[in-house]
């Protein structure tokens, strides 16, 4: 034990927190509109979510995939904004419009509602990102539109973010 009372990590020790999805991975979205969720992000998923994400459409074209969990806080927040605003309500609409729960099947899949896949122009091969909190779901060619996109945003302007974490 450390002075502080702290047990030193070791390599053991070092796992990825609960709820936290890191990565990118490459998969197929079926005829019936199903995609698996990488084993490394179903694992980290708690107990309390009963294997189950509320999917969504992104601020950009993709399907955003939260924990149940996580998701509850986001509408715990959402509930706080005054509904007589009118900016409020347009923003809470278009967070929750297209919300809808999934539960992976015993194969890891979720099924993605039509109008998501139209929204993310979804086609047969689909990139999983993590996104720390949650999973995002794009097709390959507009991920890499919006990648390229992103390499002209001004540094200073990453710099300014990093400021505000410890990376």
């Amino acid at each position: 034990m450390g002075s502080c009372g702290l047990k030193p990590l070791t390599t053991l020790d070092m796992t990825i927190n609960k709820n936290t999805f890191t990565g990118e991975f490459s998969y197929s979205l079926d005829a019936k509109g199903r995609v698996n969720i990488p084993a490394k992000f179903r694992n980290v998923l708690t107990a309390d979510n009963e294997q189950s994400f509320v999917i969504t459409r992104g601020m950009d074209p993709c399907v955003w995939v939260y924990p149940v969990t996580i998701w509850q806080s986001i509408e715990d927040e959402l509930r706080k904004l005054s509904s007589l605003s009118r900016i409020n309500r347009s923003f809470v609409r278009s967070t929750v419009r297209y919300a809808s729960s999934v539960q992976y099947d015993k194969q890891g899949r979720i099924a993605i509602t039509p109008n998501l896949i139209e929204y993310a122009q979804l086609e047969k091969e689909v990139l999983i990102v993590g996104m720390v909190n949650k999973l995002e779901i794009w097709n390959p060619k507009l991920l890499n539109s919006v990648d390229k996109e992103s390499q002209k945003i001004d540094s200073s302007e990453f710099d300014e973010l990093a400021n505000q974490i410890i990376l």
